[in-house]
């Protein structure tokens, strides 16, 4: 028998409307809105479910999206469906440790809000991202270490695609030596700082004092974290790894190659998009992989799991 995980996404996937048809039909996703807000002093409903600027603004994106991720995955826990493990691409994490039952709702809206305000204040101006298409990881690695400045590796998305972060000038430069070096693209992102490095160490160090105030429990189901690519089973750890998370690479490839090494056969990603969803398509062709981003995709998942 096949092992079945939730898989969260991160920032990027957001979108005005996310969730909405959650909130108007289920009691219990209007609830986790109402608990968002609560949690952070001001209307989540009104960053997701109108037009508005600030969606796309880092501290607002966070709690955004963990709200709608967090939504949805009770309204699923409350369908009966469940996972035998969980992870979450960089913020998405946290809609993993909402799964893993490591801390309760509001304790991690609290948490990533203050997330979103630290990584954004932390390099407001001058950094960058980019995704390098068709180049190895260990050769991409390379060529940001022999690179000018501060650049390194965000994430390991998938094969072939890689993104690439630090200081403007120096993710310009490591950008123009790997396409030189037989890179098929390197495509400036739309973000608003360099995140997963060095340059927010600081913004990790002052989420780690702002974790020293809540008590982590066990995880109900294993997770896999972005800095390690490996389970996490004890509650001593997850402080830690939370605030080395907001500096270092997302092993997503890899976390994902490991559970599927451990009999995962079945992947539902839960919140806006389909990223995960494409990632896994050229991780592995070997796996059931769903998303749940409305309410009518729910009632196919529900229908394919037999639930």
């Amino acid at each position: 028998m096949g092992k079945t995980a939730f898989i969260f996404p991160g920032q990027g996937a957001q979108y005005v409307g996310m969730g909405k048809d959650f909130r108007d039909r289920y009691e219990t996703a209007k609830a986790v809105y109402a608990c968002a807000g609560e949690a952070v002093g001001f209307s989540v409903e009104d960053i997701c479910f109108t037009e508005n600027e600030k969606i796309n603004i880092t501290e607002y994106t966070q709690i955004a999206m963990l709200a709608t991720e967090v939504a949805i995955l009770r309204v699923m826990e409350e369908k009966g469906i469940k996972a035998d493990v969980c992870a979450g691409l960089s913020l998405g994490e946290y809609g993993a440790l909402a799964a893993a039952k490591v801390l309760d709702d509001k304790a991690l809206f609290q948490l990533i809000r203050k997330r979103g305000i630290f990584m954004q204040d932390a390099y407001p101006v001058g950094g960058a991202m980019a995704a390098v298409l068709g180049m190895d990881g260990d050769r991409i690695r390379e060529i940001c270490e022999d690179t000018e400045g501060i650049v390194s590796v965000a994430n390991y998305n998938c094969p072939g695609q890689i993104v690439i972060t630090g200081e403007e000038g120096a993710v310009a430069a490591a950008s123009a030596k790997l396409s030189e070096a037989g890179a098929k693209r390197c495509i400036p992102l739309n973000v608003s700082g360099p995140f997963h490095s060095a340059l927010l160490e600081g913004a990790g160090e002052m989420l780690g004092k702002e974790l020293e105030q809540f008590t982590v429990a066990a995880p109900k189901i294993p997770y896999i974290t972005n800095v390690t690519a490996q389970y996490v089973n004890d509650a001593d750890e997850i402080k830690d790894l939370l605030k080395k998370q907001v500096s270092s690479s997302v092993c997503w490839q890899q976390s994902m190659e490991r559970m599927i090494a451990d009999g995962v056969d079945t992947f539902i990603e839960i919140g806006p998009g389909k990223t995960l969803t494409g990632f896994m398509k050229k991780i592995s062709k070997d796996v059931k992989v769903m998303n749940v981003d409305k309410a009518e995709d729910l009632e196919k998942v529900m229908e394919e799991l037999g639930c």
